[in-house]
């Protein structure tokens, strides 16, 4: 039985990769593991039956061999420590690896996310352009610290991880905003992550389904 997650049958992000069922799909990629797929509307995530998989109705779940599980990283803790790939064998640089996934969704995503929505949803506020800057500032805070770590290694780590795979899904959705460029050392990281083979399938598995669920306009 191959796993199963849920992706959005029309995904707001336009097939930009950003949606977090492409970070699964990643991970899935780099440790050559086949999976499912069953896509989900909005309205889906309010049924009874998606709620049973994840209380917050969000995506991604995973499904599979009797577990469910929900939360991007935990499905990619699963999966890396299920499949060779995306884990060191040594026991300190797996714990390492482990750190930095906890690190960007914890320590780095929060502050990218409320950039994201001061920028999409309160811009149309009367406080909104005192707030940005004040975001902005949060974020690059976070950045610089991270650049500082990086310096001029490829991966966070002696070589590419799970902790990579999650750090470059989070800070994907700063390419459009400029801020990234500010840090070219972490520009090229993620550049790096996207040139992977893995990442690239996951990307285009995505996009695909974006493409052939868009409405067409057929006026002519």
């Amino acid at each position: 039985m191959r796993p199963i997650i849920t992706a959005f049958k029309q995904s707001p992000d336009r097939g930009r990769g950003l949606a977090r069922d492409t970070r699964i799909r990643w991970a899935f990629e780099e440790v050559n593991q086949s999976y499912d797929v069953r896509l989900v509307t909005f309205s889906d995530l309010k049924d009874s039956a998606h709620l049973a998989l994840n209380p917050f109705g969000q995506i991604p779940t995973y499904e599979n061999e009797g577990l469910s599980l929900f939360e991007s990283g935990a499905i990619i803790l699963h999966i890396a420590e299920n499949h060779i790939g995306l884990l060191p064998k040594d026991a300190n640089a797996r714990m390492r690896a482990i750190m930095w996934m906890f690190a960007a969704l914890n320590s780095v995503e929060p502050s990218i996310l409320e950039f994201a929505n001061a920028k999409i949803l309160e811009s149309d506020k009367p406080w909104s352009q005192e707030r940005i800057p004040l975001v902005v500032d949060r974020v690059r805070s976070r950045l610089e610290k991270l650049s500082a770590h990086l310096g001029h290694a490829d991966w966070l780590e002696n070589e590419f991880s799970a902790g990579d795979l999650m750090m470059v899904s989070v800070l994907l959705r700063l390419k459009s905003s400029g801020i990234l460029d500010e840090f070219p050392n972490l520009a090229a990281y993620v550049a790096r992550g996207e040139a992977r083979p893995a990442y690239k399938r996951a990307f285009d598995a995505q996009l695909a389904v974006f493409t052939s669920n868009s409405p067409v306009d057929d006026r002519k």
